[in-house]
């Protein structure tokens, strides 16, 4: 089929069903497909409504590609405030954990900006860790698979320089409210906080300074909603935390530094 045929079909396609953005995705699908058949296959899964990522196997963050595989948490936009913030407080030879790492895409990210980072990526989910290995490891990371602190070296406790934090925060109410390509389709624990989107964050902070070097610091994203009550937590565990928040990426930030 000629190309630019084949192109606005795919386009058509898209559009009908509702992709806003259906000239983009059908440039993605048709790069990603290695035959007419496998795009047909590809554009089907797109309309019925899973998420492009999935879909390509990877999701843009940062300016870089990071592999993704269905249910693992798609990297968003806003997350790069918390890279932004994250670079400010490193150099060369820090000790970074990505904790709640999903496609270990924040730790990457870092690691694309301060060459020379120790780098551990940590999830509780099997498929996030086995696309956390692929974006780390040539970056000189490693991945881990458990829950939050547990799996890391014991050797590394009061020696991290920064952890980074996209721990779930959406309170259980509130998942039915999301779009449906999250709600559909990332897992569950990549996204419910608990009654009041906290729970995670409580875990964290309790013991969080027992694996922070001194002048050490944690970097977790949360709500504007419940920043302060997120700062409080740290706050009350011994860290000296505050709030940074980008308009522009719509993204709270709490910073928790260890003294």
């Amino acid at each position: 089929m000629e190309k630019n045929v084949q192109n606005q079909l795919v386009v058509d396609q898209l559009r009908k069903a509702g992709c806003v953005y259906a000239e983009e995705e059908a440039e993605l699908l048709i790069a990603a497909a290695s035959s007419s058949e496998e795009l047909a296959a590809m554009v089907n899964r797109r309309v019925a409504g899973e998420p492009l990522e999935y879909v390509v196997g990877w999701a843009e963050f940062y300016g870089m590609r990071m592999k993704v595989e269905p249910r693992v948490f798609v990297p968003r936009r806003r997350s790069e405030f918390l890279v932004r913030l994250a670079v400010a407080q490193i150099s060369e030879g820090a000790v970074v954990v990505d904790l709640c790492c999903g496609s270990g895409a924040i730790g990457a990210a870092i690691a694309s900006v301060v060459p020379g980072i120790n780098l551990y990526a940590v999830d509780i989910d099997p498929a996030a860790v086995r696309c956390a290995r692929l974006n780390v490891s040539g970056i000189g990371g490693t991945a881990y698979e458990g829950d939050l602190f547990a799996p890391l070296p014991p050797d590394l406790i009061g020696r991290v320089n920064l952890i980074v934090v996209n721990a779930p925060y959406v309170p259980t109410e509130a998942i039915a409210t999301m779009p449906a390509e999250a709600r559909l389709y990332e897992a569950l624990t990549a996204l419910d906080g608990g009654a009041d989107g906290l729970d995670i964050q409580r875990r964290i902070a309790a013991d969080a300074g027992r694996w922070l070097a001194p002048g050490g610091c944690l970097l977790i994203e949360t709500s504007a909603r419940q920043a302060e009550r997120s700062a409080q937590l740290f706050d009350h565990n011994g860290l000296v935390a505050q709030v940074a928040r980008d308009e522009e990426y719509d993204a709270t930030v709490v910073t928790a530094l260890k003294l």
